[in-house]
């Protein structure tokens, strides 16, 4: 019975009921719908399918393997303790319902087993996680039409995408080919799903959109778009790809870089998403089984701990009113629970030992170290350092992750005595926020859980060792780098917060652009329209009165005699003196006039 219903099912059902139901009821719905998911999934059998037709195609409505599995017991667990977040947080009934809409759609497109239908999901997600945004109202509007336009377009290049790959296999189907092919299509995939993980360049969206809504849907904002888009970019490069891993090197550096100038709280954590997201890209890009698995060990840990650090930052907000780390300090005080429910956060996303980042990070950072040598033929030729510059820009990345903590822990915790004194997190903020926190801690004490929940599990046994000397070292190492580079530069990075990101160009580019184009395109339709009113008038005063314009025109001919008599009063009439040829050959071209215009 269970492997007759796709997960999706019964969570878009509670996001019905949560948006008529009473509140207390629909997060209960909610809460039930997700949890039920993430034990369900454990229980359905690998290779289960449910085969039918889309728009006429053949397509897989649900497919479950090693990769879906994961995605979606991650995906309800984190969407259960999200809902009990949500109405702690005083989130009403139909906010819920907006966000169940969207874990519900980001279920279905992990468990699609093809394109056509993976695509259909990707776009509701796009629409309901626009209006979970767009719901807040406010400054979220606004921010709301920016990512809903973002969106858009990656949906529409990954759609072109599967069109184009439709064309070269002949069928949507996962495994009628290995990833995407032929010379268009995975240009268009890896650029279209790029929008959703936040390819540099592609990413501004992200921290503008983020920090606006209420702070229980930034908890499931930070989750869903970019792992679905992660796991997407499998589908599509299952056998890694050179540029892609570069991209997810560029983006740990570029993420961290840009969350040490922010000063918004959840601005700074929606950074870290690009950066963290880069680690999975990376570990996509490397083409080895052990790195995808730790790509997607990565995606599972950061769903954790991205949600804790965005519930715990989200309770300072709830209880302060405040967003800027420069005007809060000392908390650690007054709020004891907040405080330790940050703290596992910051360790697991920064890579401590004993926490499930150092886990799955590790096994990218390692895999790019001695992978990429036998993967990148020529590498040397093509990258400054070779095979090592994606295993150092993973390590800058993670410097940069330490001293971002650093720095958000320090400013609002420790900096100063506490100048206010707000109550702690709510009982129903509290037990999400220390469930997943001890989860973070056990999957980190106790890996070997973790690698079997993952691809490729014995894979991962056999040539992985999570706490090794060197591995141990390398974390501290991180921890002490950035520990010290914080304090060191603090003062030089409170005065370059100015420092813009591309979004400072492009959104008003892309507003002004936008409306110089609706301009010129109505201007031009106007035009089109005054040259037809003005035809369309005409033809109608020769329908009405033909004598009278052939008259009219005949006297401007040349060669024509008109001879006009008088005829009781009526308009003037003439007798054009042609002959049948002429009036033949007149006809004849005025036809072919017409259907020149007509053609072109």
């Amino acid at each position: 019975m269970i492997e007759s219903i796709p997960p999706f099912v019964p969570v878009l059902i509670a996001a019905v009921i949560a948006a008529v139901a009473p509140r207390k009821v629909g997060h209960a719905v909610g809460f039930l719908a997700t949890a039920g998911v993430a034990v369900g999934v454990l229980l359905v059998p690998e290779g289960t399918l449910i085969a039918g037709q889309l728009f006429g195609f053949e397509t897989v409505l649900y497919a479950v393997d090693d990769f879906s599995r994961l995605m979606g017991l991650i995906f309800g667990l984190i969407g259960a303790a999200a809902v009990l977040y949500s109405y702690s947080s005083e989130a009403d009934g139909k906010q819920t319902a907006a966000a169940l809409g969207y874990v519900g759609t980001s279920l279905g497109a992990v468990f699609a087993g093809d394109w056509l239908t993976l695509v259909f999901f990707w776009e509701l997600m796009a629409v309901t996680s626009t209006l979970l945004v767009w719901y807040y109202g406010g400054r979220a509007v606004r921010t709301g039409f920016r990512y809903a336009l973002a969106h858009g377009i990656g949906g529409t290049l990954v759609l072109g995408a599967v069109v184009w790959q439709y064309v070269e296999v002949g069928s949507f189907l996962f495994g009628a080919a290995t990833g995407v092919v032929g010379p268009v299509a995975p240009i268009l995939m890896a650029v279209g799903i790029g929008v959703n993980v936040g390819f540099i360049g592609l990413h501004t969206w992200l921290p503008d959109t983020y920090p606006s809504p209420h702070i229980a849907a930034s908890v499931f904002l930070c989750v869903y778009t970019t792992k679905t888009g992660v796991y997407a970019m499998f589908r599509a490069f299952p056998e890694g790809n050179l540029w892609i891993a570069y991209m997810g090197g560029a983006m740990a550096v570029f993420g961290a870089s840009m969350a040490l100038l922010q000063e918004d709280m959840r601005r700074l954590l929606s950074y870290h998403i690009i950066s963290q997201v880069g680690y999975m890209v990376a570990g996509v890009g490397i083409m080895s089984d052990l790195a995808t698995a730790g790509a997607f060990g990565h995606v599972f840990n950061h769903i954790l701990y991205k949600a804790l650090l965005f519930m715990s930052i989200g309770v300072v907000i709830y209880r302060t009113g405040i967003e800027d780390i420069t005007e809060v300090g000392g908390l650690w005080k007054v709020m004891p629970v907040t405080f330790i429910s940050y703290l596992f956060g910051a360790a697991a996303i920064s890579g401590v030992p004993g926490f499930n980042g150092f886990v799955s990070k590790g096994i990218v950072i390692a895999e790019a170290h001695y992978s990429m040598d036998t993967f990148v033929i020529g590498s040397k030729s093509m990258f400054l350092g070779g095979e090592d510059l994606l295993w150092w820009m993973l390590i800058i990345g993670g410097v940069g992750t330490f001293m971002s903590f650093i720095k958000l822990g320090y400013y609002v915790f420790f900096h100063g005595p506490a100048s206010i004194d707000p109550d702690d997190a709510k009982i129903g903020q509290a037990a999400p926020m220390l469930a997943v926190g001890s989860l973070c801690l056990a999957f980190g004490l106790l890996p070997g859980v973790l690698f079997e929940l993952l691809p490729y599990t014995d894979v991962v046994t056999a040539e992985y060792t999570t706490y090794t000397t060197p591995h141990v070292i390398e974390g501290v190492v991180l921890g002490v780098a950035g520990f010290v580079g914080f304090f060191a530069l603090k003062n030089v990075l409170s005065r370059l917060t100015w420092i813009p990101d591309v979004d400072r160009v492009l959104n008003p580019a892309v507003f002004y652009g936008g409306r110089a184009l609706v301009v010129a395109v109505t201007e031009t339709w106007a035009a089109v329209d005054r040259v037809a009113v003005a035809a369309a008038s005409g033809a109608l005063r020769v329908g009405s009165d033909p004598q009278h314009f052939a008259y009219t025109t005949a006297k401007r001919l040349p060669g024509i005699e008109a001879d006009t008599r008088p005829n009781g009063g009526r308009p003037e009439t003439i007798d054009l003196q042609v002959s049948m040829g002429t009036s033949v050959f007149l006809i004849v071209m005025t036809l072919l006039g017409a259907l020149a215009v007509l053609l072109l």
